[in-house]
């Protein structure tokens, strides 16, 4: 076989609220950390959980406007992209790297109860943009939500 594939699949929870980042053209990139986790059983016997974080970027028209005005903190969603690592020259001169993930598709698994529960004990300012049609799947909606897809 010839070639290769950068592919990530990830099931995980948001670490904190997504950040869009504007631009004077009117492009957005929307970006936010999610924990994954797992648990195994050391040679001791004891179980132990590891925690892994991945930086999420979402350039992708249509869902960073999903990812902006539907994701919070504690969501728990499925997203595939790639890998992408970064490398930029900070104020002292040091070379220094970045690995992200950069999305493509998105699956939000939190229900919409789960997310009105939540939005209730975690305050945050509501977007004014209006998604468009973008590859999104939510399992837990109904046809008499305010989701445009």
């Amino acid at each position: 076989m010839s070639g290769s594939l950068n592919k990530v699949l990830l099931i995980g929870n948001l670490g904190k609220d997504p950040e869009a980042v504007r631009f004077d053209n009117g492009g957005m990139i929307v970006k936010f950390p999610i924990a994954t986790s797992e648990t195994y059983r050391d040679r001791e016997g004891k179980d132990v959980d590891r925690t892994e974080w991945h930086n999420i970027v979402v350039g992708k028209k249509g869902l960073t406007e999903v990812c902006e005005k539907y994701l919070r903190k504690g969501h728990k969603i499925f997203l595939e992209g790639r890998i992408r690592t970064r490398q930029w020259t900070d104020k002292e001169g040091q070379t220094r790297y970045s690995t992200e993930i950069q999305m493509d598709e998105l699956t939000m698994l939190t229900s919409k109860e789960e997310a009105s529960r939540m939005n209730e004990s975690q305050p945050h300012s509501q977007p004014t943009s209006n998604p468009q049609s973008s590859p999104v799947n939510d399992p837990g909606s109904s046809d008499d939500d305010d989701l445009p897809f």
